[in-house]
């Protein structure tokens, strides 16, 4: 390898992916498209980069908890299915649905598993086990008389998604709020709670003392400063994360309209300070949760309006939703089965050591990704659960530990995760959700439309890294005119246009002039270095996982080598067209290589159509070599006439 005159980024010598779980009680929709296309993305670069047998990339269906329970009942009771369906055959339906949809996108994961189902099951069952008698035995989780609301009329407690009300974050602009937590992901206690109703009855429901397990996140806000302050000054931490992190770790705050001053004043509250600052509200801060918790009762039994700040609050690991993955008796509380997000921050482990039993790995292999220190975890989500994958993931970890906790982790304790968090990806400038008033569109339904690489390149070119992004697909958009450019096609051309049209030049140049044989010629100092900062510029932007500055590297780099041809061909004699079509080949190996984590199945297959060896040719060992080392035959297949590399969609086809 070369001498490089800029530090390179130093990749891990083996990594883990993971794209999030979409819940398992519907099939996909754009967004979970616009997570998992970013993680198959990195996985691929990685494998490019380090080595395939190095890269494990995971994810699943989240099968348990109430969204799958009350996305069944719903299902059931609209006549959506059969009669005779059961919940497990629903979410099972529903998982093959996302798999083959994920394969329609040319998504590769090692194991795409199913949080209730094989070969995930009875290793996430080992390790939900695990994590909960760990963390109890490191005095980190406690028994908690928590408040459940029961539906007086039918006579049942009542799961999380099966009461709705109004979240009482400050600020907060969800359309939904759930028993302790509102559809962007803020949790809190079912007190606190605005109107709540029973989605079974359409009454409001009581609250009732029952009792779960929680791990001791209140205790964690000095080890979660010094996991965000460390994490800030890395260049992949994007300033919104850290931002919308450090919100939590504030102190316990309640915020109280100006007008019931007067009646504080009155009230023998836990000690606090009060600040009163330009605004309809006063701010008391507290020392402790339980002193807010306090408070909050007394507001509530003197008719006092208030809302509550974000603040790092117990972690609530378990419940008594028969659909789960069953706890192991402790202390003798039974009949627990996990709460749905603790359970499936740990399932990517799950889903690794499912992995590797089922290609016949030792037994602990699973232990050299998520317990090493040369091993990297990357995760890809969405802004909405950053309180989860943030304070919750990374203090349970750090407690997995044995004796004083170590940050970063020693070798052979679970590692921290590299949190890659994407903004929200509005839909015809409105944000959609499923819970939402605005629907997204399912996936799916973009085939009709659109090739996989196509929305591949568009989807990656958003800059959703630090926006919120406008998704705007012309065939989706009743506003659009029938001479408008789809938006979406933009980064698509650079594929089913500029490249295609590079390609076919080398071939047609090589089949007239040069018997579809390569010609020998000397390689330019001047093409080799545009080579070597392409690859450079690229690998720091996938470094830094800014996956709109590593399409834009692309784009500029293959547009560049059309000018070229068409700068030169003109003047060329045989000797010149050698060494044009000759340099223009090494150019086409590394946008090859660049494009392959994007647009694998195209550039899999200009890589065979051109000889090359594809071990070398999408391996970066080989990045800042000759095309000669990675092309065994000096002949090229033969092009056709009209024959594209890069396809559009029929429906492109018909309306040109």
């Amino acid at each position: 390898m070369e001498n490089f005159e800029r530090p390179r980024p130093q990749f891990p010598k083996r990594a883990v992916v993971t794209g999030g779980m979409p819940y398992g009680n519907k099939h996909l929709h754009f967004g979970h498209l616009a997570v998992m296309l970013r993680a198959d993305t990195i996985a691929r670069f990685l494998r490019d980069r380090i080595g395939s047998e190095n890269v494990v990339f995971v994810s699943g269906t989240d099968c348990f908890g109430s969204t799958a329970t009350e996305g069944f009942r719903k299902d059931k009771e609209s006549g959506k299915l059969a009669k005779d369906m059961t919940l497990p055959e629903f979410v099972y339906s529903n998982h093959i649905h996302q798999k083959e949809t994920f394969e329609m996108f040319e998504v590769k994961h090692n194991l795409f598993g199913a949080s209730a189902f094989e070969p995930m099951r009875p290793e996430h069952e080992k390790m939900s086990e695990l994590f909960i008698r760990t963390l109890h035995d490191h005095n980190m989780i406690s028994k908690h008389s928590s408040w459940q609301f029961f539906d007086k009329k039918l006579g049942v407690l009542l799961n999380g998604r099966q009461v709705i009300g109004r979240c009482p974050i400050e600020g907060c602009q969800s359309e939904k709020g759930y028993a302790d937590e509102c559809d962007l992901g803020h949790q809190y206690l079912p007190m606190d709670l605005i109107d709540p109703v029973s989605a079974l009855t359409g009454e409001k429901p009581e609250l009732k003392k029952v009792e779960n397990w929680y791990f001791d996140l209140d205790k964690c806000v000095g080890e979660m400063t010094d996991w965000l302050d460390a994490i800030e000054k890395r260049s992949d931490s994007p300033v919104f994360m850290a931002r919308e992190i450090r919100e939590f770790l504030k102190a316990p705050e309640v915020y109280v309209k100006k007008e019931y001053k007067d009646k504080l004043a009155s009230l023998s509250l836990p000690k606090h300070q009060l600040i009163e600052k330009n605004g309809p509200s006063v701010t008391l801060v507290f020392e402790k949760l339980s002193d807010r918790e306090k408070a909050c009762e007394i507001f509530a039994e003197n008719g006092i309006h208030y809302r509550t700040g974000k603040t790092l609050v117990p972690f609530r690991l378990t419940g008594n939703d028969p659909w789960g993955v069953p706890c192991p008796v402790i202390d003798g509380l039974e009949g627990q089965t996990f709460y749905v997000w603790p359970e499936s921050l740990w399932a990517p482990i799950s889903l690794t050591r499912a992995y590797f039993k089922s290609i016949g790995k030792p037994e602990n292999e699973w232990e050299k990704f998520w317990k090493s220190t040369d091993a990297e975890i990357y995760q890809i989500i969405g802004e909405d659960n950053l309180s989860f994958y943030g304070p919750a993931q990374q203090a349970m970890w750090l407690h997995m530990q044995e004796g004083k906790v170590a940050n970063p982790p020693k070798d052979g304790d679970f590692q921290l995760s590299r949190l890659v968090p994407i903004k929200h990806l509005l839909f015809l400038n409105k944000k959609a959700s499923s819970s939402g008033a605005i629907k997204p569109p399912m996936a799916r339904e973009f085939l009709k439309y659109y090739t996989p690489e196509q929305l591949r390149m568009h989807l990656l070119g958003m800059n959703l890294s630090n926006n919120n992004v406008n998704f705007m697909p012309k065939p989706f958009n009743p506003e659009a005119k029938p001479e408008d450019v789809d938006p979406v096609l933009k980064e698509g051309n650079l594929l089913t246009n500029v490249y295609n049209r590079i390609l076919r030049t080398f071939c047609y140049s090589t089949q007239n002039h040069f018997d579809g044989k390569v010609p020998e010629a000397e390689i330019s100092d001047e093409v080799m270095a545009k080579c070597k900062k392409a690859c450079l510029d690229y690998e720091r932007f996938m470094f830094d996982k800014k996956l709109h500055q590593v399409v834009n590297v692309v784009d500029v780099f293959v547009r560049d080598i059309n000018k070229m041809w068409v700068k030169e061909v003109s003047s060329c004699d045989e000797e010149g067209l050698k060494k044009l079509t000759a340099n223009t080949l090494q150019l086409i190996k590394t946008a090859n290589l660049l494009l392959h984590p994007m647009a694998p199945s195209g550039t899999e297959y200009v890589a065979d159509f051109l000889g090359f060896d594809k071990q070398k040719a999408f391996s970066w060992d080989y990045a800042f070599e000759k095309y000669t080392e990675v092309k065994p035959s000096p002949e090229i297949k033969f092009l056709a006439e009209k024959q594209d590399f890069f396809k559009k969609h029929p429906s492109q086809l018909a309306s040109e």
